[in-house]
């Protein structure tokens, strides 16, 4: 039985859009709407089989992204010491807090 790993979802709002948009449709279907893989399969017109083939190229494909970027691990270490911060009751600390927090939203 295919498992549902949900470690890949902060790897997929990272790196996501580097996936095909049939592999990101069946990620969110899977992941998001929480559809079987017949579900999938019907709603796509393919075989079960196939979409499940598809989610595992997709848990390899976002695993190997963060394991040469890092991407979602630095924002997590950012995230961290962003919190560290805003408990420092400092000039300096505010002010690199707030350079912290426009970084971590400038995407959003």
């Amino acid at each position: 039985m295919f498992e549902k790993n949900l470690s890949l979802l902060p790897l997929f709002d990272t790196y996501g859009a580097l996936l095909t948009e049939a592999q990101r449709q069946m990620f969110e279907l899977y992941y998001g709407d929480d559809l079987s893989l017949g579900e999938i399969a019907e709603e796509m017109g393919i075989s079960r089989q196939g979409v499940r083939d598809s989610l595992k190229r997709c848990e390899e494909a976002l695993t190997l992204y963060e394991r040469k970027l890092g991407f979602t691990k630095k924002l997590s270490d950012i995230d961290k010491a962003s919190s560290l911060i805003a408990g420092i009751d400092d000039d300096r600390a505010r002010r690199a807090y707030a350079v912290l927090t426009a970084v971590t939203s400038a995407d959003e």
